[in-house]
């Protein structure tokens, strides 16, 4: 998980993500992703989930 934030660190960030850089430190907190990628998974899950009952 840490390996993935910081290869994300170098992509740039939506409006709403709040990403704090000090000197030495880096806070990422990627609230407009995550709402988007959750909404994303929910409507293909849901998709998937209506072929197999």
């Amino acid at each position: 998980m840490i390996l993935l934030i910081s290869k994300m660190s170098d992509l740039k960030w939506l409006p709403g993500d709040i990403v704090i850089r000090k000197k030495n430190f880096v806070f990422i907190f990627p609230i407009t992703t995550m709402i988007i990628l959750s909404v994303a998974l929910t409507i293909i899950l849901n998709i998937i989930s209506k072929f197999f009952k």
